[in-house]
C-alpha cells in the first residue's frame, strides 16, 4: 500500500465527511448570511408584531417589564470571547480533537516503522513517512487554526468599537436616555442623524431616515430606510434596521426586535470561528499530491 492510499486510508476513518456546500454559498460573507438569519419581524403585521414582545408604541415598556425582558435575554451586547491564555489555546488547536487522533495515528505509524526497523532493517519506510506526514499536516494545521483565530479576536474587538454606548427608548411614557446594553425587545428607540442603530429594529415611522450599511455589507452608499416591507429577505428589506449601522440622514422610530448576539452583527461575529476539520482535510489532500 502507497503512502497516499494510507492517508486517503486514515482520512476517512479519522476525519468525518462534512456536505458539500452550494457554490453560491461560498460567493461572500455577506451571501452565507442572507440565508441564514431567520427574521419573520419584517413581514408581520404591527398588531402582530407588539402582540410578539408585548409593546406598546404610544408608552413603550414598563421598567418592570423591561427588567423582565432583560434577564430573561440577557444585556444588549457582544459576547466577548473568554480570556484564555495564548499557549492554551495554541495547544488545544495542536492536541484537541481530530488532531490529537492524528497523533496518536502518527505515534502508531512510528512505532510501528521502529518494530519493523527492530526485526529487519531493510523494511520499507513507509511507516516512517506517513508518521512524519500526518506530523507535519496537524502542526501547520494548528498554526493556520491559531491565526485565524487570532483575526477573528481582532474582529470582535473591532465590533466592539462599532456598539452604540447609548440610545433614547420610551419607558413608562416618558422618552428616556439609557445604556444601549439595557435596550430589550419590544423597546420603543428614537434614532436621529449621527447616531448608531442601538439594535435590530423594525422602522415604525420615518422622516428621510437612511444608514450607511458597510460595516455589514461594505456597501458604501447610504440606504433609505422606512415603514414598508420591500423584500422578503430581511437584509434587503427597507423598513429593518441593524445593530450599530450609522444614521447619516434623517430620523426614525423603531421597535427592537434582537438585541445582542440575536442581531445580524451578532451573527457575524459568530462567523469568525475556525472549522479545524476543514484545514485538516485541505492539508491532508495537498501532501496527497506532494508525496503521490
Amino acid at each position: 500500500m502507497t503512502i497516499k492510499d494510507r492517508l486517503v486510508n486514515c482520512l476517512r476513518s479519522i476525519v468525518p465527511s462534512k456536505p458539500k456546500k452550494n457554490k453560491q454559498q461560498s460567493v461572500s460573507t455577506f451571501e452565507n448570511l442572507k440565508k441564514e438569519v431567520s427574521i419573520d419581524e419584517h413581514k408581520i403585521g404591527l398588531d402582530e408584531l407588539i402582540e410578539r414582545y408585548q409593546a406598546n408604541v404610544e408608552q413603550g415598556h414598563t421598567t418592570e417589564k423591561a427588567r423582565e425582558f432583560l434577564e430573561k435575554n440577557g444585556p444588549n451586547s457582544l459576547t466577548p470571547p473568554r480570556e484564555v491564555p495564548e499557549w492554551i489555546k495554541f495547544a488545544k488547536l495542536l492536541f484537541g480533537g481530530f488532531s490529537g487522533l492524528l497523533w496518536v495515528a502518527a505515534v502508531l505509524c512510528l512505532a510501528a516503522y521502529g518494530a519493523q526497523v527492530g526485526s529487519d532493517p531493510t523494511t520499507p519506510k513507509d511507516n516512517l513517512w506517513l508518521g512524519i506526514a500526518l506530523i507535519v499536516v496537524v502542526v501547520i494545521t494548528a498554526v493556520f487554526a491559531y491565526y485565524q483565530e487570532a483575526k477573528a479576536g481582532k474582529i470582535m474587538e473591532s465590533f466592539k468599537k462599532m456598539v452604540p454606548q447609548q440610545a433614547v427608548v420610551m419607558r413608562d411614557g416618558q422618552k428616556l436616555e439609557i445604556s444601549a446594553e439595557e435596550l430589550v425587545v419590544g423597546d420603543i428607540v428614537f434614532i436621529k442623524i449621527g447616531d448608531k442603530t442601538p439594535a435590530d429594529i423594525r422602522v415604525l415611522s420615518s422622516q428621510s431616515f437612511k444608514v450607511d450599511n458597510s460595516s455589514l455589507t461594505g456597501e458604501s452608499e447610504p440606504l433609505s430606510r422606512s415603514p414598508d416591507c420591500t423584500h422578503d429577505n430581511p437584509l434587503e428589506t427597507k423598513n429593518l434596521a441593524f445593530f450599530s449601522t450609522f444614521a447619516v440622514e434623517g430620523s426614525c422610530t423603531g421597535m427592537v426586535i434582537r438585541t445582542g448576539d440575536n442581531t445580524v452583527m451578532g451573527r457575524i461575529a459568530a462567523l469568525g470561528k475556525v472549522d479545524l476539520i476543514v484545514l485538516i482535510k485541505t492539508f491532508l489532500i495537498f501532501l496527497f499530491f506532494i508525496l503521490d
